[in-house]
């Protein structure tokens, strides 16, 4: 997958969808945001990561501090300013070279890294806007496979957040789409290494199926499992503790 080509991709994506949309539109899977302070929450969020990767922190960055950080008050000269926030965090990365260490919230990890955080961070972002507009979204069946992955490894070991899964237990989550083949499949465990995930088929204590857009938004907790229209199997206990305790 090209990631760099995917965020512009993915950048564009929701700042069409916000583009004509009144800005004070409420966005409720995302608290008492509205559709203003997505789009800021965003835009920034790209110029953010591409200073930290520009200066090569070894610190996390003050968002005030964010050179740039305001969108313009202009809706064309907005969409430019979130568009080129995309490019700079690409642009960064050629800079310093993508394997040079710089600060991230899961602790120090390649430049290139950001990257690919930046393209899911406006995937799921993007469904936030669809939902609070009630428009369509959906996504290359690779690139849902590839966000749902990302958000996993990060909540496996992001120290902020204690994800809540029992010894013993595990959460499997099963793609509809055979063409994404092994890695439409997902296996979270907690064992004597603690809590990870892997592309393995088995079974769970709990187990989703679906489409794996839906899959994604369920996980990220866009969509209740209903919402999604996901099955479900097992111990829907597991799953709901699950979610209660990841990152948002």
């Amino acid at each position: 997958m090209d990631f760099r080509a995917s965020l512009l991709e993915q950048t564009r994506a929701f700042g069409d969808l916000i583009r004509s949309a009144d800005p004070a539109t409420p966005v409720p899977t995302c608290g008492e945001w509205t559709l203003r302070q997505l789009f800021r929450h965003v835009g920034r969020g790209n110029r953010w990561a591409a200073q930290i990767i520009s200066d090569r922190r070894s610190q996390p960055l003050d968002p005030r501090d964010v050179r740039d950080g305001k969108p313009p008050e202009d809706a064309d000269a907005a969409i430019d300013w979130l568009d080129d926030g995309a490019q700079l965090v690409i642009d960064a990365v050629d800079r310093v070279g993508s394997d040079a260490r710089v600060w991230t919230f899961i602790g120090p990890r390649p430049a290139g890294w950001w990257i690919r955080r930046r393209l899911h961070e406006a995937t799921v972002h993007r469904a936030d806007a669809a939902l609070a507009l009630d428009a369509e979204y959906d996504l290359p069946p690779e690139l849902a496979g590839d966000a749902l992955s990302e958000w996993l490894e990060r909540a496996c070991v992001d120290k902020r957040n204690a994800v809540v899964l029992d010894r013993g237990q595990s959460i499997h989550l099963h793609a509809t789409e055979e063409k994404l083949g092994p890695t439409g499949e997902w296996t979270i465990v907690h064992d004597g290494d603690g809590v990870w995930w892997s592309h393995s088929h088995s079974k769970g204590s709990v187990a989703l199926r679906g489409p794996v857009t839906e899959l994604l938004l369920a996980t990220v907790r866009r969509k209740t499992a209903a919402e999604a229209g996901l099955e479900v199997f097992g111990d829907t206990a597991v799953w709901d503790a699950w979610l209660d305790s990841t990152p948002y």
